[in-house]
């Protein structure tokens, strides 16, 4: 893109509020130029041919056409991005996370209090829409076969097999689909427990784990303090809270914490890498995914430098190549592997058995 050129963004939502307020705060950065508002997803789609927006910011509870309506008719006509803005509502949080799944790029979630919190939120659609308009629109789907085995064959989280690797996976913009993608091939017997930092609000990261567990044949679900590390299960850190780990005698379990930001994020994946480095050194697999800034690349050099084993995604197959890419060139990433063969790459990381990994909780074999 041409830094001379602004970045020509819609804006569509059926609230006059924020159909004032959203380009206000666009254009308080000069990099950005609101060549237009829309109501709702009729008006939004005749503005598209008329205005030629680089980036879209889509409202998704409206009147007339919605916003799932009118998203699905972008994905098949015009393919430009678009950046959902959410409610925090459950409903919300549940339309947002299709909306990701039809192609969104990201999104940002209202603030409840718009009076106080509208420019923070501001401030992250601008990154967004930034990010948005230099990406080259990959689009993610998950594996046609990856469903259909999940129904009948769920791994039993009764077992409590201890792990032979700790999977810690930090990811951003980008993240559902494609850790949708590498969570549906991964096998029901996986031996490896999987604990997962994704950029993403509070209020959200449930919804999002349910969804990951109705398409997978390992147990997912939203992290609490406490939660075993167990063979085949993995842990969404939740939003507005820090994720670490924790190695025990009796078991290695997730805590959580409400630690100040680092890297401007709750949670990080330095907050979650540099535990999982201290806590089990040469047992630890770390890989950092698609998304914006540098979060976790730091981390991931102190898993390497305590023998464990790092990945970082390739670019090819990033809809951001922007956290990866900061590891890769501080020289912290082992591997560098493409979306479509991280499964597999996972797989063989894990599939090594330490001591009596495979032992069941309780057999003093600790």
């Amino acid at each position: 893109m041409n830094p001379l050129q602004k970045i020509r963004v819609l804006v569509v939502d059926d609230s006059a509020l924020m159909r004032k307020l959203i380009p206000q705060i666009l254009e308080t950065d000069e990099a950005i130029q609101v060549v237009g508002t829309a109501m709702d997803g009729n008006f939004g789609l005749k503005k598209i041919q008329d205005l030629k927006p680089q980036v879209i910011t889509l409202d998704l509870e409206m009147p007339g056409m919605g916003g799932i309506d009118m998203l699905k008719e972008i994905m098949r006509r015009h393919r430009i991005p678009v950046i959902v803005v959410s409610s925090h509502s459950t409903e919300g949080a549940s339309v947002t996370l299709k909306a990701l799944s039809l192609g969104a790029f990201d999104f940002v979630a209202k603030p409840q209090d718009v009076s106080s919190r509208m420019q923070e939120s501001g401030r992250e659609l601008i990154a967004k829409i930034k990010a948005a308009a230099q990406s080259r629109g990959i689009q993610i789907t998950a594996p046609s076969d990856s469903v259909s085995p999940v129904r009948t064959q769920k791994v039993n989280i009764s077992e409590k097999r201890q792990p032979s690797k700790i999977v810690a996976i930090g990811i951003s913009t980008g993240g559902p689909q494609s850790l949708q993608y590498v969570l549906a091939q991964l096998p029901h017997d996986f031996p490896g427990s999987i604990v997962v930092v994704q950029h993403m609000p509070e209020g959200f990261t449930e919804m999002f784990a349910r969804r990951l567990d109705e398409c997978c044949a390992l147990n997912v679900k939203e992290a609490q303090s406490g939660d075993l590390l167990l063979a085949g299960r993995v842990l969404i850190c939740p939003g507005s809270r820090h994720l670490k780990v924790k190695h025990l005698p009796l078991g290695d379990i997730a805590i959580l914490s409400d630690d100040p930001r680092v890297n401007g994020h709750r949670p990080s994946v330095d907050v979650l890498f540099k535990s999982v480095a201290e806590e089990f050194g040469n047992r630890a697999v770390g890989v950092i995914m698609t998304g914006m800034g540098e979060d976790g690349a730091h981390g991931l050099g102190l898993i390497k430098a305590a023998g464990g084993m790092t990945i970082a995604q390739g670019e090819q197959s990033c809809v951001v190549y922007g956290m990866p890419k900061v590891a890769i060139e501080r020289g912290h990433a082992m591997r560098v592997i493409e979306l479509e063969a991280m499964a597999n790459a996972l797989e063989a990381q894990c599939s090594v058995e330490i001591g009596s990994s495979r032992k069941a909780f309780g057999a003093g074999q600790f």
